[in-house]
């Protein structure tokens, strides 16, 4: 139990504390961490910085994987960079070459032809070819109708003219002399289909026969009759353009005989 004693020591103390000057209180410590010298003109030393020799030694004896390890030289880490770019260039003027060969394919007119591939179109432009070779280059004088008909139905653009002009000389004897002519074809080729238009090559045997009455002095006519025949094969070329789901010729090649 304190004593009066120690209740005249400790309110002395209090006196103490309480007559001490603020400021020798304000350098009083407190916490943890020491307070910066406000003294001018002093700086901490600084602490001297011991060189190493580690780095190398470890770098000499580096023993991680290649892979793993950064190249060395800004040269060789550009390398691949450099090839990438030179691949691109090549490989950009390769497919513009391509995208030209290509282009020039496409517009190449054989490239369009599709006389060999099309078989059904071919098949049907032969057949219908020879049928009108057949009407328009043969003629009977006792009946024209089939061939007046073909040159009506089978013909087109300068055909019409070049047709008439063939058989020019025919028409203007063929009355008198009774002239039968007949055109069979032996053989022909489709050269090219584009489209709707082709170009046929034909190989054709032809008969004329004329038959004509012979008279003699006198007058008196004799009712013999004198057949004479000329037979010859003919090649000529057609081009034909497709109308209304027929075939018609438009042009009569013949190869400047």
């Amino acid at each position: 139990m304190p004593t009066p004693r120690h209740h005249l020591n400790r309110q002395r103390r209090r006196q103490a504390l309480a007559d001490q000057p603020t400021a020798a209180r304000a350098h009083t410590t407190v916490g943890l961490l020491p307070e910066p010298d406000s003294r001018p003109g002093r700086r901490p030393a600084a602490k001297p910085v011991r060189e190493t020799t580690e780095a190398p030694a470890q770098e000499a004896t580096d023993d991680r994987p290649a892979a793993t390890r950064a190249p060395k030289g800004g040269a060789r880490a550009l390398a691949p960079l450099v090839v990438l770019c030179v691949l691109t260039l090549l490989l950009g003027g390769f497919a513009g070459w391509a995208h030209s060969r290509a282009g020039e394919l496409r517009d190449d007119p054989a490239r369009g032809n599709t006389a060999l591939t099309d078989l059904a179109r071919t098949s049907e432009i032969k057949g219908q070819t020879t049928a009108a070779v057949a009407a328009l280059f043969s003629y009977d004088h006792a009946d024209t109708g089939p061939f007046e008909r073909a040159g009506k139905t089978l013909l087109t653009g300068k055909a019409v003219d070049q047709h008439r002009t063939l058989f020019g000389g025919v028409l203007a004897q063929a009355a008198r002399q009774k002239t039968v002519i007949t055109t069979t074809v032996t053989d022909s080729a489709v050269e090219r289909i584009d489209g709707d238009r082709a170009r046929v090559l034909v190989y054709a045997d032809q008969s004329s026969v004329s038959t004509a009455g012979t008279g003699k002095p006198g007058g008196k006519q004799q009712s013999k009759t004198q057949d004479q025949g000329v037979y010859a094969g003919a090649m000529f070329a057609l081009d034909v353009v497709r109308r209304d789901g027929r075939w018609l010729v438009e042009n009569i090649d013949t190869f400047g005989r």
